[in-house]
């Protein structure tokens, strides 16, 4: 005899409360908040100068008046913190990244202006070799080879300069081993305690950081690969062996980067050591959702807020994106997924 659908559900019917908007709004269980949000945004040198970022439609390099002014509007939307990275002239790059130790360099120089215009908002700052490499390397390069130790020893140096400029967290991106350690040592002989690190704990060798090497000027200066040091994009158990000891180290919160493609480590690396854990949605995310939109085959609000809810769900705390300061507007206009 057939069953009717109420005997094969046992009564229960899901769609009961997706049936309103409110009901729906009601039973979410994943909310996205301007609080979840960290805008990262690239520096040239220059005054009131913008440059457009070819690869990245609606993202732009700004001169450090200009990210004064973008700091002040991200505060007003209620966006907590903001991520600076360099775009330095191909002149004063070296072998070594020697810049990344300019106290007057670009990144400090915003650090300063920043935090002296708009003191509450929170400055993460990276000490990666690569915007300051000829070579376009994280570390120093030397015979093909990036040496570790070398290099986690210059960034802790540019650590304790970028925490001397008022970064309020250190994040760094270049994945040498043990520099989580070597910078808080750095950090803590310095007298910085109380500047947090935000590991990029997990970060793979990835097709998707195309449109970002435009962004630094380094696409063009790549030698060979990142593939020595970041992480093969199919090992999972090695990537939380990666962020393990990064917890280890004493890493104040954990990113994996890209974010999207790599959820099921987000929900991972969340579970196995419940730290503060942050996914970097990259240049080429931000560039392919763009696409789809200017192809019309995405709606462009609902797809970046889809993303940041899928980031939530895995487990994100926050979200390094691109799209922040227009993420922060639709729920400031009252936006409903």
């Amino acid at each position: 005899m057939k069953r009717n659908i109420d005997e094969i559900t046992g009564g229960r019917r899901m769609r009961r409360n997706r049936r309103f908007d409110w009901s729906r709004s009601m039973t979410r269980e994943t909310q996205v908040t301007a609080n979840d949000l960290i805008w990262p945004i690239f520096l040239i040198e220059g005054n009131n100068r913008r440059e457009p970022v070819g690869a990245m439609p609606g993202v732009e390099r700004l001169t450090v008046d200009l990210a004064v002014e973008a700091a002040k509007y991200a505060a007003s939307m209620g966006i907590p913190a903001i991520a600076t990275f360099p775009d330095i002239p191909i002149e004063k790059r070296d072998a070594r990244g020697s810049a990344v130790m300019d106290p007057d360099g670009i990144i400090n120089a915003a650090t300063t202006a920043i935090k002296k215009a708009v003191p509450e908002i929170g400055i993460i700052t990276d000490v990666a070799l690569d915007p300051f490499t000829s070579h376009g390397h994280d570390g120093i390069l030397k015979d093909g080879i990036i040496l570790n130790d070398e290099t986690a020893e210059l960034v802790s140096k540019a650590a304790v300069i970028q925490a001397d400029a008022g970064a309020d967290i250190i994040a760094p991106s270049e994945m040498m081993d043990g520099r989580i350690g070597a910078i808080r040592d750095a950090l803590d002989d310095a007298g910085h305690q109380d500047v947090a690190i935000m590991s990029y704990a997990t970060k793979f060798a990835s097709a998707f950081y195309g449109p970002y090497r435009e962004a630094v000027s380094t696409g063009d200066l790549l030698q060979g690969d990142k593939k020595s040091y970041y992480l093969d994009p199919a090992n999972g158990t090695e990537a939380l062996r990666e962020a393990e000891l990064d917890y280890n180290e004493a890493a104040d919160m954990l990113m994996v980067k890209p974010g999207m493609p790599y959820l099921d480590i987000v929900y991972r690396v969340k579970s196995e050591f419940q730290l503060p854990t942050f996914a970097y949605q990259v240049s080429g995310e931000y560039s392919m959702i763009m696409a789809g939109v200017e192809k019309g085959f995405l709606d462009h609000d609902r797809a970046i807020i889809e993303a940041m809810l899928c980031f939530k769900r895995a487990g994100c705390d926050g979200v390094l994106t691109y799209f922040a300061p227009k993420i922060a507007k639709l729920l400031e206009d009252g936006w409903q997924f």
